[in-house]
């Protein structure tokens, strides 16, 4: 698997660059579900990562490779807590904006996400997944062949956000004048700096009163790349994985996820990771992996 440097016109598959952090996701994912004491349930992240067919990643997802050496944080129990607390935050996100009366949902850059399928959505419930043409396609071909069927009225828009993707939503039946939960999960890193106060923007001028945003940011994200980004490399290459860390994520200053979204009118709250682990009754695991991740920040903002 090359890896190149980020630039405007890239383009990727799940095997490949930035995609394969969607696939790497979708691993772990795989790993928390798994076992008599399972920490998430998404059943169809196993055979999704298995329709992909990255070794290195079905090997992750069986737990069968022991990636503890000099880092406590990167063993297959640390790497599915860690998957969990993301995980629950965001379906908890959807499911507070269901129960508060929403009744419209866009994943951003869904990737392998399968929460249309996975979530106790209520009647009338749509979800937009906004993604690649090509991750959308597979995604659709291989949950078809599985016979899984959405819980909610799921609706595919496969375009890239570097193209017009509002235009693309509103075409797909997205009503504007509804309040909407928008989740940008994993994602902000990838985006270079004006695209991620763009893509905010854009949700801004789509979203009625009421509506919703869960996101997640790593606070200076290339100074950690840069004290930590080859060590996380390193152990990607001991997974078979040709990926640099440093080669997916932008350059350039960027703006503070809060501080823009309340610039543009949201009310938001932020938890940081450590906190969200006590929540989930885990045990913060200190090392240099986290470093590199474990300062993500989790925001709910609301309009």
């Amino acid at each position: 698997m090359a890896h190149t440097k980020r630039h405007d016109n890239d383009s990727w598959d799940l095997a490949s660059s930035v995609g394969a952090t969607a696939t790497a996701v979708a691993a772990r994912r795989a790993l928390a579900s798994k076992g008599p004491n399972a920490l998430i349930d998404d059943p169809f992240a196993e055979p999704l990562v298995n329709a992909v067919g990255v070794d290195a990643f079905i090997r992750m997802m069986n737990g069968e490779i022991e990636l503890a050496d000099d880092d406590p944080a990167f063993t297959p129990r640390r790497l599915a807590e860690g998957m969990a607390v993301r995980t629950r935050f965001f379906d908890k996100f959807f499911t507070d904006a269901a129960d508060a009366g929403v009744r419209q949902a866009v994943i951003v850059a869904a990737g392998l996400d399968t929460r249309a399928y996975r979530l106790p959505w209520p009647p009338g419930t749509v979800v937009y997944e906004v993604d690649q043409p090509q991750v959308m396609e597979f995604k659709n071909r291989t949950l078809a062949g599985l016979g899984a069927v959405p819980a909610a009225d799921r609706r595919p828009v496969g375009i890239d956000l570097r193209d017009d993707w509002p235009d693309a939503l509103l075409r797909s039946g997205f009503d504007p004048i509804q309040p909407t939960a928008w989740s940008a999960e994993g994602l902000l890193a990838y985006l270079p700096p004006e695209a991620q106060d763009r893509l905010f923007d854009n949700i801004t001028a789509l979203s009625a009163r009421g509506s919703r945003v869960g996101t997640g940011y790593v606070p200076d994200i290339r100074e950690r790349i840069a004290k930590r980004g080859g060590e996380v490399s390193e152990r990607w290459r001991r997974l078979g994985l040709n990926l640099n860390w440093a080669d997916l994520v932008y350059d350039g200053k960027r703006n503070d996820v809060v501080e823009y979204l309340a610039n543009l009118g949201w009310r938001t709250t932020v938890r940081d990771t450590p906190e969200l682990y006590a929540d989930n009754g885990f045990e913060f695991p200190e090392g240099q992996t986290m470093v590199a991740f474990g300062d993500i920040r989790y925001v709910f903002a609301e309009f």
